[in-house]
This record gives structure tokens, C-alpha cells and sequence, in this order.
């Protein structure tokens, strides 16, 4: 073999084996266990399959166990988008430098959490946060969920000035906004705060019987769930990779895909729309 070509294939062949390695490099994403992983990995398997199609990539969906391994796996690498609540985005974001909000849901801009209660308590629809509540038993959901505990403590805090563990009896974590309508609703729990989507879907399906179980308190709106793409993106799947994803979000309108959030929409949102959520979590010391 001439020398010259011998190089050539010396220097040619290696990519050439390389390439097709790159181009099969998944882009993996998660999405935060607000609800049973079961009914998360069918909600979320359509969605792969739609970000495939519209990205020419292939996707994957990873599962994660709890707030705190979706920011881990996305901190690690492991992950380069998340469907995040407003407290697990400022995590992630604060530990990949780089990293971009880039679409909330339409319900997103002004999230709620409703405050429920078991009909032992006495208390009525729409009471409030008020007096007769202190002593009863008091679960929240995640650690790390922004409508199951970081706004639910801030606004306890707010209308008892203390601590949720000097106002209730006892204090617990659910896990996830389904499990608190069930354990409210079953009496194992006095009080609860939770999501107030899973809870209107929940109600919908027929798996709240509101003759035991009622929303006494909805917080005032806050910024909640998000689209997170991790920093350094586009050097890995091509310039302009993060806003094809992002613009991909916001032609989602497929409502079978939108029912697995649920949501009616996606808009554009930034990093700056979640100010208010890192502050709170400055002032709860929770951000960490």
C-alpha cells in the first residue's frame, strides 16, 4: 500500500469508526417523582418518543426516586434535561453553570398549593390558615418539592411565625402530592399541602371523596414546574441544540401528551422567573 494513502486510512479510519458513536449518543432527561413512578414512566415514555421524532435524536427517560437524584443526576451528568418544580430548577442551575430554564407550563406562571384537611379537624372549606390547626398532624410531600413543601412552610411561617414543628404535633413528608391526599384522606395525617393539579386530577378520577377530605387553604400564586436544559449542551449535540429542544417544548399541543404533565401549553420562561423561588429557599436555609 502507497504511504501516502496508508496515513490517510490511518488517520481517516478512527473517525470514521467514531462518528456514528457520536451521533448515537442519547439525550437522556428526567423528570422529578411528584406522583407513583409507575404512572411517571408512562407519562413521560410518550414524551421521549415526541422529543425523538421532532429532535432526530435518539431520547430517554430516566426515572428518578426523588427530588434530590433528579438534581443529582442532572448535576452528574447523567441527565441533560428535567422537568423540575421551581426548587429542584435553582438547585440544578446553581450547580451546572450555564443551564437554562427554557419552558413552564401555561399553569406554571401562577402555581398554587391548597392546604386539605380531614373532616375530624372540623375545619370548613376555604378556613384558612388559623389557631384551631395547631397541634394536629401535619404532612408535607417531598423534601424538595416547591408546592409540597418550600411555599407550604413559607406561608405557615408566615401566618404562625414559627417553625412547622412548634405549630404541629407532628410533621411528616408524604414523597410525593398523591401520597398526601391519601393520607389525608385517610385520616393518617390530620392536614396536608400538595400540588393543587394532582389534586384536581385526582379529584377528577374519582379518588377523593370530599365527604372525608377538604381544601381549606389555596396559597397565593407563585412560579412553579420547568423545563431545565443542562449548560454546555449545544458542544455536545450541535449549535443551537438547547433552543430546538426549547421551541420542541413549545410546539408540544398534542393533548395526549400534554395530559401527561398535566398541562394546556408550554411558554418561554428564563432563569430570572425563579428569583422568588430562590429567595425563599435562601430564607427557609432549604436551597442546599
Amino acid at each position: 500500500m502507497p504511504q501516502r494513502l496508508s496515513f490517510v486510512l490511518s488517520v481517516a479510519l478512527p473517525l470514521l469508526l467514531a462518528a456514528p458513536l457520536a451521533a448515537a449518543d442519547p439525550f437522556v432527561f428526567t423528570a422529578i417523582p411528584d406522583e407513583d413512578e409507575t404512572r411517571l414512566q408512562q407519562r413521560f415514555q410518550k414524551v421521549a418518543d415526541y422529543l425523538a421524532d421532532e429532535l432526530e435524536v435518539e431520547v430517554r427517560f430516566v426515572p428518578v426516586k426523588s427530588y434530590a437524584a433528579a438534581v443529582t443526576a442532572f448535576r452528574n451528568d447523567q441527565v441533560q434535561l428535567a422537568w423540575f418544580g421551581g426548587l429542584s430548577g435553582v438547585q440544578a442551575r446553581e450547580r451546572v453553570p450555564g443551564s437554562r430554564a427554557l419552558a413552564q407550563g401555561v399553569e406554571d406562571a401562577e402555581f398554587r398549593t391548597y392546604f386539605i384537611a380531614h373532616e375530624s379537624t372540623g375545619l370548613d372549606e376555604d378556613t384558612g390558615l388559623v389557631d384551631a390547626m395547631r397541634d394536629m398532624t401535619f404532612t408535607f410531600g417531598s423534601k424538595g418539592s416547591t408546592s409540597g413543601r418550600l411555599m407550604p412552610e413559607h406561608y405557615l411561617r408566615e401566618a404562625f411565625g414559627e417553625a412547622p414543628e412548634a405549630v404541629f404535633s407532628r410533621v411528616g413528608f408524604s414523597g410525593n402530592h398523591s401520597r398526601t391526599a391519601s393520607l389525608v384522606a385517610s385520616g393518617a395525617y390530620q392536614l396536608g399541602a400538595l400540588n393543587y393539579t394532582v389534586w384536581e386530577n385526582e379529584l377528577e378520577a374519582g379518588n377523593i371523596d370530599l365527604d372525608g377530605v377538604e381544601v381549606v387553604w389555596k396559597t397565593p400564586t407563585y412560579p412553579d414546574y420547568q423545563w431545565t436544559i443542562r449548560g454546555g449542551i449545544d458542544e455536545r449535540f450541535g449549535e443551537g441544540f438547547a433552543d430546538r429542544v426549547q421551541q420542541a417544548l413549545l410546539d408540544m399541543d398534542d393533548p395526549d401528551l400534554l395530559e401527561s404533565f398535566p398541562r394546556s401549553g408550554f411558554i418561554p420562561v428564563d432563569n430570572d422567573d425563579y428569583e422568588v423561588i430562590r429567595q425563599v429557599g435562601q430564607q427557609l436555609d432549604i436551597l442546599d
